[in-house]
């Protein structure tokens, strides 16, 4: 059957590839959009409630799509990768589309590591204490340690979000081969974009994970303090990667 060939699963992949990253990014922006934001506003036990019922539920499909993102991203890859006619092949990984796609694809790993190792971990615990005390337990003490880590992690997820979509999308758009960029850019040109997107990706995981400015709200933090530093900084991302592009990778 014609689905089962390599273009026919590309497609089917790349479908779902879109679907669960819909998911995954539409709950990520509800997280840092609308319910962080309303829980400041909420009283203690109604927020309890709302971890215990909603954020709890969302959780499930917020992991899951991450992951699924990510595994269809791999197998839209290797259905078209290794041969000289494959659409990923090192002739493509080596253009301007290529290297872009490269930078958004480190950016999608990093941000499914904070989903499953910083976000649900630290989640569990502040949903685990809001039902404790609901229960009419004891507040639990690292709680607040907890929530403030989960929080700068997904914070620092919607910051990747913005400029991994755009990177994503521009591989096929307005970074392919047609729009006047180049599609054999010099080695030493694209392993310095390459790099450059490395190192802004360590530095902000590595604040997102308290390393660089700690837990409190000052230094490089001041990008996760709100939701509006967060977007501001993810769109001053594309605007600074763009630039580079436009500068380094056009023909």
């Amino acid at each position: 059957m014609e689905i089962f060939r390599s273009d026919g699963l590309w497609g089917a992949f790349r479908m779902a590839h879109v679907i669960v990253a819909i998911m995954w990014m539409g709950l990520l922006w509800f997280f840092n959009f609308v319910q962080t934001p309303a829980f400041a506003e909420m009283d203690p036990a109604a927020r309890n409630n709302a971890l215990d019922k909603l954020t709890w539920r969302a959780m499930w499909w917020f992991r899951w799509a991450a992951m699924a993102t990510v595994v269809f991203g791999i197998l839209i890859i290797a259905v078209h990768s290794g041969d000289a006619g494959g659409k990923y092949n090192g002739d493509y990984w080596r253009s301007t589309a290529g290297v872009t796609l490269l930078i958004g694809i480190l950016f999608g790993f990093i941000m499914l590591y904070n989903v499953w190792m910083v976000i649900w971990p630290a989640q569990q615990v502040v949903i685990g204490n809001a039902r404790n005390v609901q229960a009419g337990g004891e507040a639990d003490p690292n709680a607040a340690a907890a929530g403030r880590a989960g929080a700068m992690a997904s914070r620092q997820n919607t910051i990747f979000s913005l400029p991994l979509l755009v990177f994503m999308v521009g591989a096929s758009h307005f970074y392919a081969f047609t729009e006047g960029f180049d599609p054999k850019p010099s080695t030493g040109v694209w392993l310095i974009y390459l790099l450059v997107g490395i190192a802004v990706a360590i530095i902000l995981e590595a604040n997102a994970l308290g390393k660089v400015s700690g837990r409190g709200s000052s230094g490089l933090n001041v990008i996760y303090e709100t939701h509006k530093n967060a977007m501001y900084t993810g769109f001053a991302l594309i605007l600074g990667f763009y630039l580079l592009a436009e500068i380094m990778l056009r023909k």
